[in-house]
């Protein structure tokens, strides 16, 4: 199975995405804000996931169906 973004294009290793909403991040008192530009995804087993870095927090795990192929 291939991971999709909110739009349905083909998201690949490295890509760069942008956030579509905001988003709460659980364990830190951070946000994501709309628009946040995020470099160099990494696909998980998962194709409704991602994982990512940022702004200092490493490993952040995102859903696709927040996010958009730049």
């Amino acid at each position: 199975m291939e991971a999709r973004d909110s739009n349905g294009a083909v998201l690949a290793e490295g890509d760069s995405v942008q956030v579509i909403k905001d988003l709460k991040v659980k364990g830190t008192s951070s946000t994501l804000k709309r628009g946040t530009l995020i470099k160099n995804i990494h696909l998980t087993a998962d194709p409704e996931e991602i994982e990512c870095r940022v702004e200092k927090i490493k490993g952040l795990v995102l859903k696709t169906c927040f996010l958009k192929k730049v």
